[in-house]
């Protein structure tokens, strides 16, 4: 910032030696050292405040950059979403269309093929017994093993 050199140095200590005298020299340069210390101070915490604030700027516009993309892609999501719901739609009315053609056809045709003078089916009187003979109910063979036990003890 300042070009001060050694020789300049000399002279402001000389001047200072002549004005302030040798007796109050040592104390000034110890206030002058003293105030120094905290300017160096002040401005190294401005300068740590002035970079945080620009972090924390950039932190914000990172996050609201953040923000806008994930809006834009849950709004491409519900797009897709939305055009995904509308052709199952028509697919599942498509269905239910070729469902509602195929029994009204069928319909149709099983009216066409049915004879109109087809005798009505009989029933049978529930308190007689039914005519179709039983079949044998199975037998269930069981068969012993007898085996030779001599020389065993029981």
């Amino acid at each position: 910032m300042f070009e001060i050199g050694f020789t300049e140095l000399i002279v402001i200590g000389v001047v200072a030696l002549i004005v302030i005298g040798p007796e109050r020299l040592p104390k000034v340069a110890r206030t002058a050292g003293h105030l120094y210390g905290r300017l160096q101070r002040y401005v190294s915490s401005v300068k740590t405040d002035i970079s945080q604030e620009m972090r924390l700027d950039e932190m914000r516009r990172a996050g609201e950059e953040f923000k806008q993309s994930i809006e834009s892609a849950a709004a491409d999501v519900g797009q897709q979403a939305t055009v995904v719901d509308d052709y199952l739609r028509n697919e599942l009315e498509s269905v239910n269309q070729a469902v509602a053609d195929a029994s009204r056809d069928v319909s149709e045709s099983a009216v066409q093929a049915a004879p109109a003078d087809a005798p009505a089916q009989q029933s049978l009187p529930l308190d007689l017994p039914d005519q179709n003979p039983r079949p044998p109910a199975p037998v269930a063979v069981i068969e012993t093993a007898q085996g030779d036990h001599a020389g065993k003890p029981a």
